[in-house]
């Protein structure tokens, strides 16, 4: 813990240059302030030869980041305010500082990783699961998309694992999430620290920070994912979303029957994008699946399913959206082309 107020905390241990998110309160969801503050500090770090790899966490015990501040976006947005924008683009151009990053970047994965979570971690060099990891991606239950470069990372899943995540927005513990690709090493929660301390002495090698890294690994048991790979692989190869339902309705079964449920209440605007997108990234680059995110993230705030699903999920929490289509035959393969057209502002772009 930190004896500081402030919502993100920079460091210096050793050859580490260190990032706590330190709002444990809100499981250390991410603020456009906090984006903003990352960006000069890690592009300075990159630049000091004493900065050998960065290391970032998250304060408290219940999360490393459960995403970004969703409700100030919801309100900002409602009103028509330029914030969710704002928050957008600087947090599309951080995780691809990120994912482009000339050192090590490692993130201890220690309890609830959802969205932005996922956006200032996976797309770094060195993931690290701990027995309390909680990964999900659940954007399309509040009407959004597995966005900070889902379009980039769940795209290279095994098989069709991806597109699950992306569909169901399924909860991973740290055995699936191995297996899935979004971690990269297994470390007991209680190694943290005297690892951390390890890496001090780094000399910025990815070879010595995955030598490091592997002095602590434990085995992370089996993963649940792979008992079912067949089934995934199977159905959520379907064309469109209602080849994949029908498919998981066909298929019999509880478990595919819970996921054909669990589809159905999501957004079947974001559910529709969701599947394009998945499939559009494979064969991009990171910064082509952020400029492409930038696009959609751009037609979602101007609609109406984010505010929908946000109101149902965190503002009222009465879990009962009226999605606008209400089901997936209503959208349309124009409606989903709409959220991949080019910007008449123009494509976000980097420096």
């Amino acid at each position: 813990m930190t004896d500081t107020d402030d919502e993100i905390v920079f460091g210096r241990k050793g050859a580490l240059g260190t990032i706590l998110l330190n709002r444990p309160k809100a499981l250390n969801a991410l603020t456009h302030e906090m984006v903003v503050a990352m960006h000069p500090q890690i592009r300075g770090w990159a630049k000091d030869d004493g900065v050998k790899a960065v290391l970032i966490q998250g304060a408290g015990e219940k999360a490393f980041c459960a995403g970004g501040d969703i409700r100030k976006l919801y309100d900002e947005g409602r009103a028509g305010g330029q914030y969710p924008y704002d928050f957008y683009h600087d947090e599309y151009r951080l995780n691809a500082d990120i994912h482009y990053y000339p050192k090590p970047w490692i993130s201890f994965l220690n309890g609830i990783v959802m969205g932005g979570g996922c956006g200032v971690s996976i797309p770094g060099s060195h993931r690290i699961a701990t027995e309390n990891i909680m990964f999900a991606m659940p954007e399309t239950g509040i009407g959004l998309f597995p966005d900070v470069g889902g379009s980039f990372f769940l795209s290279r899943c095994p098989g069709r694992v991806g597109e699950y995540l992306a569909l169901t927005g399924a909860r991973l513990k740290a055995a699936d999430c191995l297996y899935a690709g979004v971690a990269d090493h297994y470390v007991p929660a209680a190694k943290l620290e005297a690892l951390a301390t390890a890496l001090e002495g780094t000399d910025g090698s990815h070879e010595h920070v995955g030598a490091t890294i592997a002095g602590f690994v434990e085995d992370a048991g089996a993963a649940p994912l792979a008992e079912v790979r067949d089934v995934i692989d199977r159905c959520f190869a379907g064309a469109t979303v209602e080849e994949i339902v029908a498919a998981l309705e066909s298929e019999g079964g509880e478990w595919a029957a819970k996921q054909a449920k669990t589809i159905r209440t999501k957004s079947p605007t974001s559910s529709k994008v969701a599947l394009r997108q998945v499939r559009e990234g494979a064969r991009r680059d990171f910064r082509d699946c952020m400029v492409m995110e930038w696009r959609m993230v751009n037609r979602i705030i101007a609609g109406h399913d984010f505010y929908e699903g946000t109101r149902a999920t965190v503002v009222d929490k009465d879990q009962s959206p009226k999605w606008d289509p209400p089901t997936l035959e209503g959208v349309t393969d124009a409606d989903v082309d709409a959220y991949f057209a080019p910007l008449e502002k123009g494509d976000l772009t980097f420096d």
